[in-house]
């Protein structure tokens, strides 16, 4: 297990530098940095003071490593808009993400999950038909529109919960469901599938044979294996409720660090556009290392990989 590890961790370091480099070469997309934060009114005697004061004199990789040792150290630098810190303005809007992106991802695993475990015991059957259609339409409807209808119903036409804002956890329960929604189709059909496939293996019979009542066949004996394309998935799936909630949080006025990413993309803080990339980046390196993590503790064998 120790070897495996140790290659998991090499490769996840080596994906965190390599986003960290793209990450920093962003500043430098649009031309010379200090030119685009001189303004068109800068003058050359503006732009080499701030050329000096940014340290954009130096060497680039000389700039890089300073960069990424500071932001390693949690100084991403000061915003060109709030003339703030980055990191105190990344933390209080991450933890908004993060408390959305969590709490979707467990009511998609807790739907998910046991309606495809359902609709593979009858394939064909009422319930499998009932799954793929929810999964058709999970993948067919697009997340704004469903936000913007769960809204009018149940925000403005009944008054039962907050449309915007997550003042209270009440502002929570739409944008959970629909961002939970999303994900919902892929862990279901990818549980459904698996499911099917081992309940046909001989060692299932066998259990069955032995006297092992259903519920143990299914999640003692059979849910084990299905379940490690699943972890894979839950993880990338995760991923991208942290980094593709920028949708959820315009559509419910949700301040958090997809909104966040949008606002500075338009106001050009290149700052904390960076630091917002190498964030959600790092997370989900970690996730899809925990995920094989997972799946070698589960399968020994993915452990000689």
């Amino acid at each position: 297990m120790l070897p495996f590890l140790a290659r998991r961790l090499i490769v996840a370091a080596l994906v965190a530098l390599a986003v960290s480099a793209v990450a920093f070469g962003l500043m430098f997309v649009s031309g010379d940095p200090a030119v685009v934060l001189a303004g068109q009114a800068g003058r050359a005697q503006d732009v080499e003071l701030i050329r000096q004061a940014y340290g954009l004199d130096r060497p680039i990789p000389l700039q890089f490593l300073s960069w990424i040792g500071n932001a390693f150290t949690g100084n991403f630098g000061t915003s060109l808009y709030f003339n703030l810190p980055v990191a105190p303005i990344i933390t209080e809007r991450l933890s908004v993400t993060l408390v959305l992106g969590s709490l979707a991802f467990l009511l998609a695993l807790v739907v998910a999950v046991p309606l495809g475990i359902l609709a593979s015991l009858k394939p064909g059957g009422t319930i499998d038909r009932i799954a793929l259609m929810l999964a058709v339409l999970g993948q067919a409807i697009p997340s704004f529109w469903l936000g913007l209808i769960l809204i009018v119903v149940f925000g403005v036409w009944y008054g039962l919960v907050p449309i915007s804002g997550t003042e209270s956890w009440q502002g929570y329960i739409l944008p959970v469901v629909v961002l939970s929604y999303y994900a919902m189709p892929a862990l279901m059909r990818l549980t459904r599938a698996g499911m099917i496939d081992v309940l046909t293996a001989d060692y299932i019979r066998t259990a069955r044979a032995k006297g092992a009542s259903q519920p143990r066949v299914l999640l003692v004996h059979a849910l084990r294996n299905a379940v490690l394309p699943l972890v894979s998935l839950a993880a990338v799936q995760f991923g991208l409720m942290l980094s593709g909630s920028i949708v959820i949080e315009s559509v419910f006025a949700i301040n958090g660090l997809g909104r966040l990413a949008w606002e500075s993309l338009l106001r050009s803080d290149l700052p904390v556009v960076q630091a917002i990339i190498l964030i959600l980046s790092l997370i989900y390196v970690t996730l899809t290392t925990v995920a094989d993590l997972i799946n070698a503790w589960l399968d020994p064998r993915l452990r000689s990989a």
